[in-house]
């Protein structure tokens, strides 16, 4: 049942730290619970991952590209300030945006917000290099990966 007091109530603002972020929904599983009763942290990475990949592939760069033009990005340094627990059940909306783009990669910032309340319960940080697939060395980002990987925040 809607009250008056609840019709009146301003809409939730969005809590994002960036403006445009790119963004996608995980529903927390019984299986993303660790022993402590809350989302493992191994969990978030993977997390961060797919989001990096699914805004990667919105950008026009996949796997095919990689493939391509023999080369990808990597992660080579992660930050994750966990800042609120998550549990089963609960929907996280994971923001992200492209920074400090440079030669030989970007970095990613991240942010987890839990949809129930808009509470923010990690903001994250990923260096992407780009390497070289058929050695793993580091190289200057291809032209691209230059265009794609634009700042957005």
């Amino acid at each position: 049942m809607v009250t008056q007091q609840d019709q009146n109530a301003p809409a939730p603002t969005e809590p994002w730290d960036y403006p445009n972020p790119h963004l996608i929904e995980v529903q927390v599983s019984a299986d993303d619970i660790d022993v402590m009763g809350h989302t493992n942290n191994v969990v978030y990475l993977g997390w961060l991952e797919k989001i990096a990949w699914d805004h990667s592939c919105a950008l026009g760069v996949d796997w095919a590209l990689y493939e391509r033009l023999n080369r990808a990005m990597v992660a080579r340094r992660h930050e994750l300030d966990y800042l609120a627990a998550s549990h089963e059940g609960e929907t996280i909306r994971i923001a992200t945006w492209i920074t400090d783009p440079g030669k030989l990669g970007i970095k990613r910032r991240y942010q987890l917000v839990r949809a129930q309340d808009n509470r923010t319960v990690m903001r994250a940080m990923t260096q992407w290099v780009c390497i070289r697939l058929d050695s793993g060395r580091p190289c200057r980002m291809p032209e691209e990966f230059v265009r794609a990987y634009q700042a957005t925040a």
